[in-house]
């Protein structure tokens, strides 16, 4: 249907993994499934290079050898939780104030809880995921040597191929490594110059790690294939920028120094490469988002190639439950696990200058709202609707709580007008239109008597059924579902997978509005570049969003949920609330952090996961982390 198909080698033997421990000497045997190469006989043949290079990109997309379950990559954990994403998603949002997950799986609920210890299985499970894609990309680059391409006689053409490949398998591992020294701070650290046998990993710091990911993306960026043009789903130029955009940025928290000015720089060179925002939000997550701009770097699925129980799989299944029409989302039922908390429903009710965007509209009219839900109630005066250009049609940017409105002409009862079925159709002293908090875009159209109320088209809830508060995690419909990822594509049609088990839907990783975000943050944290250009990428944000508004300044804390409005379930979240002070500690909770329904505070050790109790009877040369 679209992109390319992952061939899934079996090729345990040249992976040296360690994943249930640190220990290494899986070379040390022969293969026992006749479905197992070894490495000499595998890269015999030229088409292995790049079938095993799809296999490390794979890696990120897949949870075993056969899909979607029945050989998987790691143990210790269900297959199916055991893929990369998947693992990696639920740290990243479920520990936030963007999700929660209605499942009492192991130790599952111990993310949201912030009460997770050295053995829980999820911890090690994303742990060992990690170190599995970082030694699969070892091995590939162990036998990609000039020795050992010489001694097989590789030449021309595929040589050439063969070092662009080599750069990718780097970049795929300094992804891996940036997601260790992240989530874990100090992590044991080999490469392809390790050498192969049992031993102990030494451990790395995280500063050194830093250092490393740094030196290898500054290395290999010059090699690799410019902005868009490579085959898509493989990483090029902007790629590794954007990773190291994302480096600098979290500099301060992981090595004491900040380094803005480069994080500036790179998302400079991001953001002049060429890339332009998808015109329409949702596009960016359906099934055919490999033809949505504005995509960096993605990792793909396909529901009949990348079978497994996690990625985009889990996003849509786990997010379907209640009154929600799984068939709406290509797939063929809900599991009914993932809601939004009401922190990141609230942020969608801030942000923008109602003043300046209403402005923006044009001049003030005679027509306005009133009501018990405006800023001067049923008394008026009222807030006023602005010209827009149009005859007959007004609109206007309005901040209400709950209540009711209605549409009136020179703060006078003798010209207003309400809705008397709730339809969007207007009557000559009609009913009052009932209307919940929030920030809105409200237009009047007298010509055809009718009127909208519009939220940010970026606030994807499913509502109807749902409660806004969440009193018990494990009901589905306390809390919004969120219905920003689909298995359907433009048209509405399902993805290629019949059964309505696995999706076509590709998990946006790096996208250019994260890197207007991040060239904004670095700015206002004395990164040297322009306010004014800063403010110009957060317009062009908001006007994507349905023209929802405008900002004429931004400070750090528009920054920070403009994140969760715009990158909101795309894995970013547990590193912005630690970037800004605001993960544990102090006084910002959310619904259910620390396993208390208003929210409570959390010590500071947990902004770092634990090294898995597993791998630290394992291997002497490991320091756990302060607190565990």
């Amino acid at each position: 249907m679209k992109k390319y198909s992952f061939k899934i080698l079996m090729i345990g033997i040249i992976v040296s993994l360690f994943t249930m421990t640190s220990c290494l000497n899986d070379l040390d045997t022969l293969p026992k499934d006749k479905d197992i190469v070894l490495a000499d006989e595998l890269f015999n043949d030229p088409a292995a290079y790049k079938q095993v290079l799809a296999k490390l990109y794979a890696g990120l997309a897949i949870s075993g050898q056969q899909g979607p379950a029945g050989l998987p990559d790691i143990t210790g954990i269900d297959e199916g939780f055991s893929q990369y994403l998947r693992q990696y998603w639920l740290a990243q949002e479920v520990t936030t104030d963007e999700a929660v997950i209605g499942w009492a799986d192991g130790s599952l609920p111990d993310y949201h809880e912030h009460d997770w210890t050295s053995s829980n299985e999820f911890v090690a499970a994303l742990y060992n995921r990690i170190i599995y894609q970082i030694t699969s990309c070892n091995a590939f680059l162990r036998e990609t040597t000039p020795e050992k391409l010489n001694s097989r006689g590789v030449s021309g053409q595929l040589l050439a191929d063969i070092q662009l490949y080599k750069k990718e398998a780097r970049f795929l591992r300094a992804l891996s490594y940036y997601h260790a020294l992240d989530l874990f701070g100090n992590f044991p650290f080999v490469t392809e110059n390790d050498e192969v046998g049992f031993f102990f990993p030494e451990q790395k710091s995280r500063a050194d790690l830093f250092s490393f990911v740094e030196s290898e993306l500054l290395t290999i960026q010059d090699g690799m294939v410019a902005p868009k043009s490579n085959e898509y789903a493989r990483a090029d130029q902007a790629a590794a920028w954007t990773l190291l955009a994302k480096l600098y940025l979290n500099a301060e928290v992981y090595t004491g120094s900040a380094r803005y000015s480069d994080c500036v720089t790179y998302s400079s060179k991001v953001i002049n490469a060429g890339y332009s925002l998808e015109p329409s939000y949702e596009n960016l997550f359906l099934a055919d988002n490999n033809t949505a701009s504005g995509v960096i770097f993605p990792i793909a699925f396909d529901g009949l190639r990348t079978q497994s129980y996690g990625g985009t799989t889990f996003l849509i299944h786990a997010s379907v439950g209640g009154s929600m029409n799984p068939a709406d989302f290509g797939i063929n039922g809900g599991w009914g696990g993932n809601r939004a908390t009401s922190a990141l429903v609230n942020a969608f009710n801030s942000g923008i200058d109602t003043n300046a965007s209403n402005n923006a509209i044009g001049a003030a009219s005679n027509w306005g709202l009133v009501g018990s839900a405006t800023a001067n109630g049923w008394g008026g005066p009222d807030m006023s609707l602005h010209q827009t250009g149009t005859a007959n049609v007004y609109a206007g940017f309005f901040n209400l709580s709950d209540g009711e409105i209605k549409f009136r002409r020179d703060n006078d009862w003798g010209f207003n007008f309400g809705d008397n079925g709730a339809d969007g159709t207007l009557e000559d002293g009609g009913s009052n239109i009932v209307i919940a908090a929030g920030l809105y875009k409200i237009t009047l159209d007298l010509g055809n008597l009718t009127y909208t109320i519009e939220q940010d088209p970026r606030a994807m809830f499913h509502t109807d059924g749902q409660t806004l508060e969440i009193e018990s995690i494990s009901t589905f419909t306390d809390g919004y579902a969120v219905t920003k990822f689909k298995n359907v594509d433009r048209n509405g049609m399902p993805g290629s997978d019949t059964s309505g088990n696995f999706t076509d839907t590709d998990f946006p990783l790096f996208r250019i509005a994260d890197v207007y975000l991040m060239y904004a943050e670095a700015t206002l944290r004395g990164g040297g570049g322009s306010e004014a250009t800063a403010v110009s990428y957060m317009n062009e944000l908001r006007d994507r969003a349905g023209n929802f508004g405008k900002v004429t300044s931004i400070n750090l804390d528009f920054i920070l949920n403009e994140r969760a409005r715009e990158l909101f379930w795309e894995g970013h979240r547990r590193t912005d609330l630690i970037r800004f002070g605001k993960f544990t500690d102090g006084n910002y909770v959310w619904p259910w952090k620390g396993g208390v329904m208003e929210g409570t505070s959390t010590p500071s050790y947990l902004n770092l996961l634990p090294i898995p109790a597993t791998d630290l009877n394992a291997n002497p040369n490991l320091t756990q982390n302060a607190g565990y």
